[in-house]
């Protein structure tokens, strides 16, 4: 069943649950979203220089990336198996391709970062999104390993933990987040999750149906291991050939249950501590 995150927050009243559907499908790696992410969120330059990883220079999701671009090569190399439609006939390309995808934070429904956070930096809005408020954060980073997906870190010289924020400021006056009014082919659709959600089943049937049989959606899945994204993605290869987990599951899942053992361990404790107490006083007063 479908959990709204922002009703679980406390909100009675809220507007619907608004996030991101990319199609990596469509990207071009343009890098529209990372730049106009930096520009209107004022994130400090991070990748000027060349990594030497193919023409991305910001290389993963960080304090100072909140969008990141990932190019990967899956180019044929001499000596490769040749891929043929049938016994007799090769296919007419040589089965080279580059798979572009413009990464972000994913929104958790369960978000660890939020269950770990101990000042309250860490807040669920109305819109079902997931917030750090900079003036609240103590840089103590429990935040950071709690993700499953690495996105949240601090900044250098600052200290504090930064990350996406779907520009909450623009969604407060009824716009749409930098990154997704300037990306050029429509990859990163901005929208009400229902919705988004419904338009990426038929766009991987679409492609399903033209032959692209790797398409597939990652996130969208409310009964996944983190309650489906805020943010989820159309990939045309597995999860671990973009750098995401295949099956992420939300890190304070077993917090509870640990608890429990603890306390009766405790109570366990306790207990025997004080058998051994009341033992020893009835043999002296004997």
């Amino acid at each position: 069943m479908s959990v709204d995150p922002a009703t679980r927050a406390g909100y009675a009243e809220h507007p619907p649950r608004m996030g991101f559907f990319t199609d990596t499908s469509v990207c071009i790696g343009c890098k529209a979203c990372e730049v106009a992410c930096k520009e209107w969120n004022m994130v400090p330059e991070d990748g000027i220089a060349l990594s030497g990883m193919s023409y991305d220079n910001t290389v993963g999701l960080g304090a100072s990336t909140w969008r990141h671009v990932a190019f990967i090569e899956q180019i044929e190399r001499p000596g490769d198996p040749v891929v043929t439609d049938s016994e007799e006939k090769p296919v007419q390309f040589d089965g080279s391709r580059w798979l572009m995808a413009s990464n972000v934070c994913k929104h958790c429904t369960h978000s660890a970062c939020l269950d770990v956070c101990p000042t309250g930096a860490l807040m669920r809005t109305e819109f079902g999104t997931v917030v750090v408020q900079s003036d609240v954060c103590n840089g103590c980073g429990y935040c950071i390993p709690a993700c499953p997906f690495g996105v949240i870190d601090r900044r250098e010289g600052d200290g504090r933990a930064w990350k996406c924020t779907l520009c909450y400021d623009r969604l407060g006056v009824g716009l749409e987040p930098a990154c997704a009014k300037a990306c050029p082919t429509q990859s990163i659709q901005f929208g009400p999750v229902d919705e988004l959600r419904e338009r990426a089943q038929q766009r991987v049937g679409q492609l399903q149906e033209a032959g692209v049989a790797g398409a597939q959606l990652y996130l969208e899945d409310p009964e996944d291991g983190i309650g489906g994204g805020g943010a989820f993605f159309l990939l045309l290869d597995q999860p671990e050939v973009y750098g995401l987990p295949p099956d992420p599951v939300v890190t304070t899942r077993d917090l509870p249950r640990m608890w429990r053992h603890v306390g009766i361990a405790a109570a366990a404790l306790v207990a025997g501590g004080l058998a051994s107490c009341l033992g020893g006083h009835r043999r002296s007063g004997s």
